[in-house]
């Protein structure tokens, strides 16, 4: 399992063959594409952003210039885009990088071996299998930390952990993607009469995460580096979104007697 290329497998037992898991993976891509532009142009997010930037060049104290922009960009993708600072120290901020680097080795891994490595007979690098099932497992790790222990409802709220909406769509079928893919693997490695079973639901499940982006918080991973670079233009130009300046008193947050819950 560790190291056996699961879909490799799959398209040697003549149940689906290369070319039909290949155009699975791009229909996957254009849905995901489809949907971040749909909900751009519902949500008319790109209009606010775009609004939000010119505020932040025309009323300014001071212009930007190519260079410092430049270097915002930079600082931003390593800061919130690659180690997620905006969620500051603390768990939550582990949970997210666990889910988010799992993500994309899961990712990322199932089209290498999928497009590249797709029949035995071009045999797959070990690599490629061990780090799909790593990430898989870090996205569950994450995933399933943050829904049972970190979520504000749950950790601040005091609901059930089992309590769903609309809003948890997206977190719930990349948990069912991971997991179902983890277990249809396994049961294939085990040569169970239920990798056929499971391979549907991993099917499934797989579908309703990129095929839902419309409804759920999949394109938030697409708005939210767009969104933390205006903020340091709008921190540079000195428009801070209309906000007032930090005070001199550092930030302090809840009491001796209770901790801090802060999202």
């Amino acid at each position: 399992m560790f190291t056996t290329n699961p879909f490799a497998v799959l398209a040697a037992s003549e149940f689906v063959s290369p070319a039909v898991m290949q155009t699975y993976v791009v229909i996957m891509i254009l849905l995901v594409v489809g949907g971040t532009l749909f909900d751009i142009w519902h949500k008319g997010s790109a209009a606010y952003f775009f609004q939000s930037w010119r505020k932040s060049r025309d009323k300014g104290a001071r212009r930007v210039g190519g260079g410092e922009m430049s270097a915002l960009a930079v600082r931003t993708a390593l800061s919130e885009g690659l180690t997620s600072a905006e969620f500051g120290p603390g768990r939550r901020r582990v949970a997210h990088l666990l889910t988010m680097y799992g993500f994309l080795a899961y990712v990322i891994t199932t089209v290498i071996m999928v497009f590249w490595y797709p029949t035995p007979v071009s045999p797959t690098p070990p690599i490629l299998p061990l780090l799909w099932v790593v990430g898989a497992l870090l996205v569950c790790a994450g995933g399933y930390w943050f829904w049972f222990f970190i979520r504000v409802d749950v950790a601040a709220e005091g609901h059930t952990p089992l309590r769903a909406m609309r809003a948890d769509l997206f977190i719930l079928s990349l948990l069912a993607s991971a997991t179902l893919g983890l277990v249809w693997a396994g049961l294939q490695a085990a040569g169970s009469s239920w990798t056929t079973v499971f391979l549907g639901f991993y099917l499934i499940a797989t579908t309703v995460l990129f095929g839902s982006v419309p409804w759920s918080k999949f394109s938030h991973m697409f708005y939210k580096p767009a969104a933390a670079l205006e903020k340091r233009v709008g921190e540079a130009t000195g428009t801070r979104r209309n906000l007032p300046a930090p005070a001199d008193k550092p930030e302090m947050f809840g009491s001796a007697r209770e901790r801090p819950r802060h999202y």
